[in-house]
């Protein structure tokens, strides 16, 4: 066993390093650096932050970040994790209105057709027509009958499925800490760890999602790419969260 705190220290200070050029290169923020220096764990916003930030600083480091990760575990998880809530899904009320959809377009499509025919017959000479040429004797010839009017099919438009996301993340100018969930922050957690050079990320790696929500450490060290199209990195003007949508990615919170 081990001092987490103090040997991140000595090997900060032996290398001669600073908390804002850790800060620059990590992007976690000087004072959850100390934070993780001083065992003061309850300054970070959870477990998985804690464990994400201590993997991220000791790697950066030269040290053995699983190490410090499986310290952590052993000394100070307590093996609760946040709540996920999940999202309630009225399955049968689809159908439903999908069947509401179909009544109204038949009634729509009857309407329609009942008033075309009355509207022919008005004006088609449906009233008792007294002044009609009376056909000469011998003449068994009669008028062609109007055909009735066609009726008009009205086709159903085939509901659009929801849009959805696929995003490929790709290591390409250095490595970058990951930690990505479906929906929002508090969704089901679809990765977490570090991105090594080279290494590529597709995300969602199973199902199908709508949105992707991010926390990213050095989004400039990856190539993204969104359903299919190359997108540019984001800014971190805002912070280092961020939400994937099928429109592309935007600035989030860690509570969005």
């Amino acid at each position: 066993m081990f001092v987490i705190g103090s040997s991140l220290r000595e090997a900060r200070i032996r290398q001669g390093l600073d908390f804002p050029e850790i800060e620059q290169a990590t992007k976690i923020r000087v004072k959850h650096l100390q934070a993780l220096e001083e065992e003061q764990f309850e300054l970070l916003p959870g477990q998985t932050y804690v464990k994400g930030f201590l993997r991220t600083y000791a790697e950066y480091l030269g040290l053995d970040g699983q190490l410090y990760v499986d310290e952590f575990n052993s000394r100070y998880a307590t093996g609760e994790e946040e709540p996920v809530p999940i999202a309630r899904t009225n399955v049968g009320s689809r159908p439903l209105r999908v069947e509401s959809r179909l009544v109204l377009f038949v009634l729509l499509g009857i309407a329609a057709v009942t008033a075309f025919v009355i509207l022919a017959w008005k004006s088609g000479g449906g009233n008792n027509n007294t002044n009609a040429p009376v056909p000469p004797a011998g003449d068994t010839t009669t008028a062609n009958p109007t055909p009735p009017p066609k009726k008009h099919k009205h086709k159903q438009a085939k509901p659009k499925p929801p849009p959805r996301v696929r995003l490929i993340l790709n290591a390409t100018n250095g490595p970058s800490w990951i930690w990505a969930r479906a929906g929002s922050s508090n969704g089901k957690q679809l990765y977490e760890g570090t991105l090594q050079t080279g290494q590529t990320l597709p995300l969602p790696q199973t199902g199908k999602v709508k949105r992707i929500w991010l926390n990213v450490g050095q989004p400039e060290n990856l190539t993204w790419t969104l359903n299919g199209k190359s997108v540019p990195p984001p800014s971190t003007s805002t912070g280092y969260y961020f939400m994937v949508g099928p429109n592309g990615v935007t600035s989030s919170t860690s509570t969005a």
